[in-house]
């Protein structure tokens, strides 16, 4: 456990803390009489921080920052609050998400069935009639503390009687009402994915095989996995502003994952509107499934071109992601893989060689402990030629790691990339892999090896995205709900670390993010309650009441309630 250093016990250390140059002017805010965790490497503990313009310039006791006030300083006491830096989530699909941020129904956190099915018919009674009320994924009925049946078809139709109904959890199952049966043409199709009861009449709910049929059948959102929405782009910007607004509610100011919207998000940057940073994927489209030799020899050739860290502090382009061509046996929701052929995998180990030849940084969806086994050899492989250690590769999701499998990526300097899909689809990888599972991942294992590694989502489809529930679960091994789905859980500080500073290396931004230090940017969360010594718990429950991005409040609890913004 990282030990907490109380800043301010000594004068000699404070002043060390807050020394500025004399010639600067005075900060433009400071934040006094608090409990800073700053996650710096010695998890530092101080009262007081002084920011000028979108940086950090001194920490320290309350004393000695109120003295460096100014006429013009703003001044934020915190009344004992704790404050965190701003979290960051290696890895979502925010911008894709947040085109349709308002038109989606999301259940992320809900623990209730009963809240849930209110929820719905709030949607739809907000709805047109007709209109769709639909959800992508991030939850799970095992997420339901008093009842984590499926959702039926009768009860959807009592809830939204006048509107189809799709709701799909985190790439399973899927569940429909009666009007969406009748849009889809249910009745007529003779599908093994279509649930029927003894008479064969459809239940509402599809397989994991049908959820995407149906959803395509439905044609209620034009916006296939990982591309753009086909929305009014008035529709696409106002829902892209409420999204970041409920992220910086949720105390989020950075992620990592595709960028498809850069030039609105570029818009809100020149507007003043920007309140989080994204550290996009920049990949050479044209190798993918159906391509043939020639398309993916004109893929291979085009990487070298590519370029990287070209953009600034709030969007830039790190690394290629999610995948390469070949390799496989990566299905999370079976027991048993599909075998992989040697030729498949070389294939995935020559197109690894060429990204790692030009020199760019890899973040490569991975999941079952042969899929990670497979990528492993031929890295290891990779590495004889050309040495990926300096590059900051990662592997992502990461469920099924093994502990031999941690101590090789980690000679190899590979970055684990934790998004816990236990959070919400707890229950079904139980149900797929038995007691397995409880360390799926092995985050105590992973810690202890010493390898760098961090925290994310991959929301929206896999996951929900809120991140102390994600550290809730790190902690106490609970799924949303309160079922213990992990029995390997880590400390609160480790946690805190893999969802701010251990990202920020991730991005090669370890200077500029991640923790609360003079010359950082100032990305930092004030929160209602001491994530250090609430109970476990209760770590989910906590909720940000300010929220700064580069020195400015994006989120403010106080002033929101009075209808005001920030």
């Amino acid at each position: 456990m990282p030990r907490l250093v109380f800043i301010g016990l000594a004068a000699g250390l404070a002043c060390a803390a807050v020394m500025l140059d004399a010639q600067q002017s005075p900060p433009d805010t400071i934040l006094t009489n608090g409990k800073i965790i700053t996650v710096d490497a010695q998890f530092s503990i101080v009262q007081a921080v002084a920011i000028r313009g979108d940086r950090i310039v001194a920490v320290g006791t309350s004393d000695d920052i109120a003295a460096l006030a100014g006429a013009g300083t703003r001044r934020i006491d915190l009344q004992g609050r704790s404050v965190v830096p701003g979290l960051i989530d290696n890895h979502a699909h925010f911008q894709e998400e947040g085109a349709y941020w308002m038109l989606e129904l999301r259940l992320d956190g809900v623990d209730s069935r009963t809240r849930a099915l209110e929820l719905i018919r709030a949607k739809a009674e907000a709805s047109e009639p007709g209109a769709w009320v639909f959800n992508l994924g991030g939850w799970s009925p095992d997420q339901f503390v008093e009842d984590k049946s499926p959702f039926t078809r009768d009860e959807l139709d009592q809830y939204a009687p006048d509107n189809p109904v799709y709701l799909v959890f985190s790439r399973s199952d899927a569940y429909i009402n009666s009007k969406a049966i009748d849009a889809v043409g249910l009745d007529a199709m003779d599908e093994p994915w279509i649930v029927r009861d003894a008479d064969g009449r459809p239940t509402g709910l599809i397989r994991a095989a049908g959820a995407g049929a149906v959803r395509r059948a439905a044609d209620f959102l034009d916006a296939p996995n990982g591309e753009r929405a086909n929305l009014p782009p008035e529709v696409i910007r106002a829902s892209s502003l409420a999204m970041l607004r409920d992220l910086n509610r949720a105390g989020l100011t950075t992620s990592g994952g595709a960028c498809q919207f850069e030039d609105l998000y570029r818009d809100f940057q020149r507007e003043g509107l920007a309140s989080m940073r994204f550290f996009c994927f920049r990949t050479e489209p044209g190798g993918g499934r159906g391509a043939g030799a020639g398309a993916l020899a004109q893929q291979l050739a085009a990487i070298p071109a590519l370029r990287y860290h070209d953009g600034d502090e709030w969007q830039d382009h790190t690394n290629w992601g999610e995948g390469f061509s070949g390799g496989g046996a990566d299905d999370l929701y079976s027991a048993t893989q599909l075998p992989v052929t040697q030729e498949a995998w070389d294939q995935w180990g020559d197109f690894a060689r060429v990204v790692a030849g030009a020199g760019i940084q890899a973040l490569i969806h991975t999941q079952t402990e042969e899929a990670i086994d497979g990528r492993i050899q031929q890295l290891e492989r990779v590495e004889r030629e050309v040495s990926i250690r300096p590059l900051r590769w990662a592997l992502m999701h990461m469920e099924g790691v093994t502990e031999p499998q941690i101590e090789r990526l980690r000679d190899l300097n590979v970055f684990i990339a934790v998004h816990p899909r236990e959070i919400v689809t707890g229950g079904l990888l139980h149900r797929v892999h038995g007691d397995k599972a409880f360390a799926m991942p092995p985050l105590r294992e992973i810690q202890d090896s010493g390898i760098q590694w961090g925290l994310g989502t991959d929301a929206f489809e896999v996951n929900q995205y809120r991140p102390f529930q994600t550290l809730y679960w790190a902690v106490t091994g609970k799924m949303v709900g309160g079922t213990v789905v992990n029995t390997h859980p880590v400390t609160r500080e480790e946690a805190l670390i893999a969802h701010t500073r251990s990202n920020a290396y991730l991005f090669f931004r370890e200077n500029d993010l991640g923790s609360i230090q003079s010359g950082r940017l100032a990305d930092l969360v004030v929160l209602d309650r001491d994530y250090l010594t609430v109970p476990a718990d209760a770590i989910k429950d906590i909720r940000p009441v300010m929220t700064m991005v580069g020195g400015r409040v994006v989120f403010d609890a106080e002033t929101e309630s009075a209808g005001t913004a920030p």
